[in-house]
């Protein structure tokens, strides 16, 4: 079975998380995706990072009622910080007849080469990129191991929803009603 990976903080998840990873399922060869929650990502800051704990149950909540996502925690039983290639190497460890696709978007794509083992993740996994508003990568990015996936033009960010929180905002339509509830009763993201 092939398995498409989703990274990231989702801090907090929304629907441009969602579309993407239903899109990924349903216009390639992915029979599910996984979203992996990073407790700590080796690029971000974590000033303002919820507890992975908050992060993975608002994910969870989101994908309920799809059983083509799926979350896992695998990263909160690793060395942190998080690198995709050690993920990778022990999911394929734990499943040997799952082949494991890392999903990217095109602005990530621009620093992929930054990453720890690099080139072991683009030759033992391969990428499958989804296209980004405002990215225009310096030079053409072609590799048997990358696939481009046709996908909208979605730029919506946690930054920015956080921001609008802080700022009493509404956020309706930026994140699933469950998970905007779960961000009210639990008061998140309310600080400076």
């Amino acid at each position: 079975m092939k398995i498409g990976l989703f990274f990231g903080s989702f801090n907090p998840i929304h629907m441009g998380h969602l579309i993407i990873a239903n899109l990924m399922v349903g216009a390639t060869d992915l029979k599910k995706v996984w979203f992996v929650v990073s407790p700590l990502n080796p690029f971000k800051s974590s000033k303002g990072l919820l507890h992975e704990f908050d992060r993975y149950d608002m994910v969870r909540a989101a994908i309920h009622d799809n059983y083509l996502l799926e979350v896992s925690d695998v990263e909160f039983h690793l060395p942190k910080p998080s690198y995709t290639i050690h993920t990778l190497v022990h999911l394929r460890e734990r499943h040997p007849d799952t082949e494991f696709k890392v999903i990217l978007g095109e602005d990530n794509l621009a620093s992929f080469t930054k990453w720890k083992n690099h080139e072991r993740i683009l030759e033992d996994y391969g990428l499958y990129v989804y296209r980004r508003p405002n990215v225009q990568l310096s030079q053409p990015v072609s590799h048997p191991n990358i696939t481009f996936v046709e996908a909208p033009l979605l730029d919506i960010s946690a930054t920015f929803i956080r921001n609008c929180i802080r700022n009493k905002q509404s956020i309706r339509y930026l994140v699933p009603d469950v998970v905007e509830e779960m961000i009210r009763a639990k008061g998140f993201y309310q600080e400076h």
